[in-house]
């Protein structure tokens, strides 16, 4: 049932320009993995991706109303999570340099899958038959795309895959914080968190590569265009109900595969065929039983 303040047409088409801008930043990691590390390409992120963090903090009605303390009871599980974010754009940006882009981005999809998984032992939600067998049908799609024990296997396609686990932890506990908690605090947390982790990861990697003036311009895009599509998720999400808006991210794999197709001439129709099918189905899937559940 519609709230009062459901507006969804303007939600889908935040997520849609939400969509854009990661892939946006996808791009600009691939354009650069040549030059720099992933490691050094997340901390770069996460330093320019800070500003549209703080943003959100600052113009927060329900952070000045609580009287912009930054104190929060689950502080550790806030910090946890900043150092989770870490290592999943480690593993995504490792992907996108080694991989297809279509493919890299595909595989990450299972973040939907790994959500339902992980709500049963850390939410402590029960989860049906039909949720389960719409997870079974995502992971044939994911092991499809990944395609063990053929010619063109590489274990580099675990890295997307263990991206998108780490990137459902986030998503899942998430729903751990106190209700009063304004979810633009949680975020500078693990914001905040993800640039001293990355910093640190880098440094330990073999350090920071000098920046080309070229570069430089590239590395804040990447950093804007990451955080703001954070931000903007955050406000479609405030909008409507995630049921509604889950069904058009999976228009994300059609759109990789464009971008893939146009900035590096890749067309890995083998790789991605039918498994990014399967992979959507079982998101959507799972969309449609907790739709449901709500009515």
């Amino acid at each position: 049932m519609k709230r009062a303040t459901d507006k969804t047409g303007h939600a889908i088409v935040l997520s849609l320009i939400a969509l854009t801008l990661f892939d946006g930043m996808g791009l600009i990691i691939k354009l650069l993995s040549d030059h720099y590390s992933a490691a050094e390409l997340s901390a770069w992120r996460n330093i320019f991706g800070l500003i549209p963090a703080l943003i959100a903090l600052a113009t927060s009605r329900a952070w000045h109303a609580s009287g912009r303390s930054l104190k929060i009871r689950q502080w550790k599980l806030a910090l946890g999570r900043g150092a989770i974010v870490t290592m999943a754009q480690l593993f995504f940006y490792l992907s996108l340099g080694r991989m297809e882009f279509a493919t890299a981005s595909t595989i990450t999809y299972a973040n939907a899958l790994f959500m339902t998984a992980l709500a049963v032992p850390l939410l402590g939600e029960v989860v049906g038959w039909v949720r389960w067998s719409a997870v079974m049908i995502g992971f044939v799609g994911v092991v499809l795309v990944m395609q063990p024990g053929s010619d063109t296997f590489s274990t580099d396609a675990l890295y997307p895959l263990g991206a998108a686990l780490m990137y459902a932890l986030v998503a899942v506990t998430a729903r751990m914080f106190d209700e009063e908690v304004p979810s633009p605090l949680v975020s500078f947390y693990s914001n905040t968190t993800a640039v001293v982790g990355s910093i640190v990861l880098a440094l330990a990697l073999g350090g920071f590569s000098a920046v080309a003036k070229a570069d430089i311009l590239w590395l804040m895009a990447m950093g804007a265009f990451g955080g703001t599509a954070v931000l903007i998720i955050v406000v479609s999400q405030r909008m409507t109900e995630q049921a509604n808006l889950a069904p058009f991210s999976y228009f994300g794999i059609p759109f990789a595969f464009l971008l893939g197709w146009l900035f590096f001439n890749e067309t890995p129709w083998d790789a991605l065929f039918p498994g990014a099918i399967l992979i959507a189905a079982g998101g959507l899937l799972i969309v449609w039983r907790e739709g449901r559940e709500v009515v």
